[in-house]
Order: C-alpha cells, then sequence, then structure tokens
C-alpha cells in the first residue's frame, strides 16, 4: 500500500486516522492544521481510554501550546522539521519536566522531575507535541498487575485481553488510533511485544541509538527506547527525531543518523533473509507459524533471497538475559525493596527479590554466555543482510488478575536481540481465528535501522494488516 497518499478528511474521527507521513504532507500543504489534529486527538482520548487505561496522564493545556507553536510554524513555512506538529505519547518511565512520571508504581506515585528526559528533549524539539504518558508495567517489569494505584492498560482489539508490555500503554494508545505515535522502552521485548500484539509496528534499535537518560532503568545493560506506530514509514520519522548522541549517557553511541526515509524505496530485491524457523515452529501456535511463513513469502515473490536457518534455542538466550536482568534489577531497587517493601506491586516484589540470590559467579558467567550467543548471531550477518523470525509467539494473552505468571509459561522471541543489542522490529502479519493481531520480527546488523525499516516497509507497501482498525468505539 502506498504510504504517501492523503486520506480525505472529514471530521475530527477522520484526523486520528492520518498517519505521521500524511499528516506532514497535509500540514505541509497548509491544508490541515496541528491545532485541529491535536483537539481530534484529545477528544479521542476522552471518548476511548476510559475502556483502555492506557494513559495515566493526558497534558492537555501542554499540547495545545505546543500545537498552536507548531501551527504558527508551518504558516510561516518554517517547520522545524518531519515531526513537527505530531501528537506523541511517552512511556511513564520516561521523565518529563514538570509532569508526573511514576513508573505506574506507588514508589514514585508523586514523582515530578524538573528536567526532560533525553528521548523526550529530543522529540519535543523536533516540534513533537507531547499529549501524554502512557501506562506500562511497574517500572518495566512488574506486570500485568492489579494491585498498582493505576489499572493495566487492555487491548482495543479485544478488552477482555492485555496489549503485551511493559510498554502496554503506548501499544494500545497507538492501536486505538487515540495517538499516532509513542515511544517505549525495550530490555527484552516490551516495544516489540505489545507492537505484536497490538497490530503495530514497533521498534528496539541499536542498544545506544537513542539515549536512556532520564529514563527510570530496568537493566543498565539491556535497555533501550524505540518508536512505535502503525507503519513502518511512521517508525522511521519518529526514529530520525529521536536518535541522536548523549554525551551523558554512558551507553550512547556516536553513531551518525541517516535520513531513515530515503531507505523506503519499497524495493528488496536481493535482499538476503535467515529465517530463524526453530524459534517458532517448535514453540508457536499454529496460526502464528502459518502467518510468519506467509509474511516471509511475500517478501520472497517481492525479489528477496530466504534461507532458514537454526540458532540456538530460545531458552539458551532467556536464561542469559534473565540472570543478567535480575542481578542488575536487584542493585536498582535494592534500597527501596529494604526500606519499603510494601509499596511495590506484587510481582515486581517478587521478581526484584529473585535477583538478591544471584551470585556475582552467575552474573559473570551470564555476561560471558551473552558474548557467546550474541557471537553465533552476529556470524550469520555474513550471509544474510537480515535476520527474520516470529515477532511474538501466540495472540494477546487473557486480562486475567489470577492468570499465571507471564515470566513462568512462555518463550521470549523478542530476547536474543535483546541480548545481541541489534535493531529489531515487528510487523503486522495476520489475526488469528479470534480476531488478535500477529507479528513477524526483522532484525539487522548494529545500527543498520535503515535496512530493517526497508524491509518492513516493503512487506507493508503490498499488505494492509496495518490498516486495519480496532473495533473498540
Amino acid at each position: 500500500m502506498d504510504h504517501a497518499a492523503p486520506k480525505s478528511i472529514g471530521n475530527s474521527s477522520q484526523l486520528t486516522e492520518l498517519s505521521i507521513v500524511e499528516l506532514k504532507t497535509l500540514y505541509a500543504a497548509k491544508s490541515l492544521s496541528p491545532v485541529d489534529v491535536t483537539e481530534a486527538t484529545l477528544k479521542r482520548i476522552e471518548d476511548v481510554d476510559a475502556n483502555l487505561h492506557s494513559f495515566i496522564t493526558v497534558t492537555s493545556d501542554a499540547a495545545r501550546t505546543a500545537a498552536k507553536e507548531s501551527e504558527a510554524r508551518y504558516r510561516a513555512g518554517t517547520p522545524i522539521g518531519p515531526f513537527d506538529g505530531i501528537p506523541f505519547a511517552l512511556k511513564d518511565n520516561v521523565e518529563t519536566a514538570g509532569i508526573r512520571s511514576t513508573s505506574h508504581s506507588k514508589l514514585l506515585f508523586d514523582n515530578v522531575p524538573t528536567e526532560d528526559a533525553h528521548v523526550a528533549a529530543r522529540l519535543k524539539a523536533a516540534g513533537g507535541i507531547l499529549i501524554g504518558k502512557t501506562s506500562t508495567f511497574e517500572f518495566a517489569l512488574g506486570g500485568p498487575s492489579w494491585d498498582l494505584p493505576f489499572p493495566p492498560a487492555l487491548n482495543p482489539w479485544d478488552t477482555k485481553h492485555l496489549p503485551g508490555g511493559s510498554s502496554s500503554g503506548s501499544g494500545a494508545a497507538v492501536a486505538a488510533r487515540l495517538v499516532p505515535a509513542a515511544i517505549g522502552t525495550d530490555t527484552g521485548g516490551s516495544v516489540r511485544w505489545p507492537a505484536a500484539v497490538c497490530g503495530i509496528a514497533g521498534l528496539k534499535p541499536t542498544y545506544g541509538r537513542i539515549s536512556r537518560r532520564g529514563v527510570h532503568p530496568n537493566t543498565f545493560s539491556h535497555d533501550h527506547c524505540g518508536p512505535m506506530t502503525r507503519t513502518v514509514a511512521d517508525c522511521a520519522v519518529m526514529l530520525g527525531a529521536a536518535a541522536g548522541y548523549d554525551a551523558y549517557d554512558p551507553g550512547s553511541i556516536d553513531e551518525p543518523v541517516p535520513d531513515y526515509g530515503a531507505a523506503l524505496t519499497g524495493s528488496v530485491a536481493g535482499l538476503r533473509i535467515g529465517l530463524v524457523t526453530n524459534w517458532y515452529r517448535e514453540d508457536a501456535a499454529p496460526e502464528v507459524t502459518a502467518a510468519v511463513d506467509a509474511a516471509i513469502a511475500v517478501l520472497k515473490g517481492l525479489g528477496a533471497h530466504v534461507a532458514e536457518i537454526k540458532l540456538s534455542p530460545l531458552s539458551n538466550y532467556i536464561d542469559a538475559k534473565t540472570t543478567i536482568s535480575l542481578s542488575e534489577l536487584y542493585a536498582i531497587h535494592e534500597k527501596d525493596l529494604k526500606e519499603r517493601p510494601e509499596d511495590f506491586g506484587y510481582l515486581l516484589r517478587t521478581r526484584v527479590m529473585a535477583g538478591g540470590l544471584i551470585r556475582a559467579e552467575d552474573y559473570v558467567q551470564a555476561m560471558r554466555w551473552r558474548t557467546e550467543l550474541a557471537t553465533e548471531m552476529m556470524a550469520e550477518f555474513r550471509r544474510f543482510d537480515v535476520l527474520a523470525t516470529a515477532g511474538w509467539l501466540t495472540p494477546a494473552e487473557p486480562a486475567d488478575p489470577d492468570g499465571v505468571d507471564f515470566f513462568k509459561k512462555r518463550q521470549v522471541v523478542t530476547m536474543p536481540f535483546s541480548l545481541a543489542g541489534i535493531p529489531a522490529l515487528s510487523v503486522p502479519c495476520g489475526f488469528s481465528p479470534g480476531g488478535l493481531p500477529l507479528a513477524f520480527q526483522i532484525a539487522g546488523r548494529p545500527f543498520d535501522e535503515a535496512t530493517v525499516l526497508k524491509a518492513g516497509d516493503a512487506y507493508q507497501r503490498v499488505t494492509d494488516w496495518h490498516t486495519r482498525k480496532p473495533p473498540i468505539a
């Protein structure tokens, strides 16, 4: 599908259907105002979000002010760039000056930062209009939880199901057309899981591509920020605005930020794809396997070269990553766990406590194992331009307060690319018999987000899964 042709514009509900690419085209032509889009966005949230709980805080007044400033720039012919005038949301573990930033936790219920996180500042400086802060798992790990100050977000395709996590509110809000774009964070799949089960595009960039300064940490050595949008082309725009070196983030890497939009040519002729079949054909729901195989067949039909490969089992990646994560998580929360354990939600408290039982020897060995697994994966890029596999192994989970803890029962197909720190993109590729979204995943070499986005965009140009709208009213 051609993502450059604007839809016809009518009432405010139609304005919230527009993509970032469509909005910037209409703004440039002066046929649409950021003020009108912002008002439509706020109205959509007011009408719908009581059923979704995707937002913790809506910043209406600040959004209206930013929209008027953006409108003035377009009238003067001096927009800042392609993200100018775009409404967006931030996961509530991203700090915002003067705006409560809670990480969905009682521990930070009254936390009002004095400075913006680096990614928040970059998006505002690019002319983006902050609409509000979205719900998450507590500190991006403890969830879904029903014993926190705010309810968990729900899936707009069926509110009896969850939207994934931990960037749950961001995924639900983008899918439900509450905002065209949101920032999530991803440590083991927290951008890509909600993207997959909400039917949107979600990109975990290369480790160090987007600064984490001002983002409440989960696991220092794995944390990423990433864009969540309805289309891959929109991901490219948001990534261009969010990415950039930050000398005050020790994990940030001074790598030039290319024009990601220029990479979206629609062609994947000659692209070499390594399809990691053992990560999904052995464990995925049958509808996921069928949808992923069909998606890869589409890319093959567009001229890509596909070869099936096998890498170490998912359990190896999961065990290494979990050992590292729990150790670092405990280091982050040890003080609060000892002084005010009752303020943690049950799930986060349980997971943090487990980290206190991991020995230094275990942590060191897990880091060594991480290097071995990442080296095995990186060797495949001698033969392939990208790797592909499932985006998630099941449709969305039921929203059951008494359900089995997710982390005790799932193989997590997103974790290998988190462990390696390479860019990985979730792209919608079908629906379950129950009408819930399914997705596949494309990963690339470090700092080669352009090729990953190019492949995902080419797929979306000839399919329409990303254009489907959830039934929530």
